[in-house]
């Protein structure tokens, strides 16, 4: 059974790397959750490592950088990825020196920028009035800046021959008291209106083990993703063999395991618990 104790210990026990999910993981919104400095404190007393893996995309690494310090957890710039970074490893690798043009946030515009990728018409004011001039590549990613015009143009855009690629799949992101329209929900507009379907980058996609696996040097099957949605974050271990880890502090519940094809190899309450674990093994 994917809840047993005995589980649960072996699970710990074969994780030399956990990769953290952040909202609905670690925190939700601005509140840490119970129990995440420690298990953190635990993973190091027990000889192994962490890292933050995030599919938002609407705030770069180094935010997420001090988001977190403000709660008390302090990390480097190595130990925090966003589905973001990896759409830029992405495109730096398949399609150098190609003009995008970007659903994002600015944030992620900059980068973008900062990693040297020529975006298309940045300002957006006449996007559409220079019929000579295109962009080779439209990138969806968490736009919280989203306008009709955005929208608009990057349906014109795929429809005229533009890439379609997108920074991660989910559908909601998680608040306090709900849910709002995430990158996936933004996507499947365009797809709607266009008949075309982007490609995703972020979890629960091999390029996202990939980069993981290279960056920390850790085999795939020591690699632990823990998170709270079974389609994003269980299924990146579960699909590319690594381990897919569910917490239940988020928007899966345990009622939805049933419904869902891709099954977690185990499932905690919360990060609270797998600290816990570690640290019951830790005692024996």
């Amino acid at each position: 059974m994917y809840n047993s104790l005995e589980l649960k210990q072996q699970i710990f026990k074969d994780t030399d790397l956990f990769v953290l999910d952040m909202d609905g993981t670690f925190y939700l919104e601005n509140d840490i959750l119970d129990g995440a400095l420690d298990f953190l404190d635990v993973v190091k007393k027990s000889g192994k490592r962490y890292i933050f893996f995030t599919n938002n995309s609407s705030t770069s690494a180094e935010l997420y950088i001090e988001k977190l310090a403000k709660m008390n957890c302090h990390i480097t710039r190595d130990m925090i990825m966003t589905s973001g970074d990896v759409m830029i490893r992405f495109l730096k690798t398949n399609y150098p020196g190609k003009k995008v043009y970007l659903l994002g946030t600015k944030p992620l515009e900059d980068s973008f920028e900062e990693a040297g990728i020529t975006l298309f018409n940045k300002d957006n004011s006449d996007a559409l009035a220079n019929m000579s001039e295109r962009p080779d590549i439209v990138v969806v990613g968490f736009d919280k800046t989203l306008t009709f015009e955005k929208l608009s143009n990057a349906c014109t855009y795929i429809r005229e021959g533009a890439l379609f690629l997108a920074t991660h799949l989910d559908i909601n992101c998680p608040m306090k008291g709900g849910f709002i329209p995430d990158c996936g929900s933004i996507c499947k507009a365009i797809e709607l209106s266009t008949g075309v379907s982007p490609r995703f980058v972020g979890k629960p996609f091999k390029e996202t083990v990939d980069m993981v696996a290279d960056a920390t040097g850790v085999e795939r099957s020591k690699i632990s993703f823990v998170g709270d949605r079974i389609y994003t974050d269980v299924a990146t271990g579960v699909n590319n063999g690594a381990k897919g880890v569910l917490v239940l502090t988020g928007e899966t519940k345990e009622e939805d395991i049933a419904k869902s094809d891709i099954k977690p190899d185990v499932v905690f309450e919360s990060i609270k618990e797998i600290g816990n674990i570690g640290r019951c093994l830790a005692n024996e």
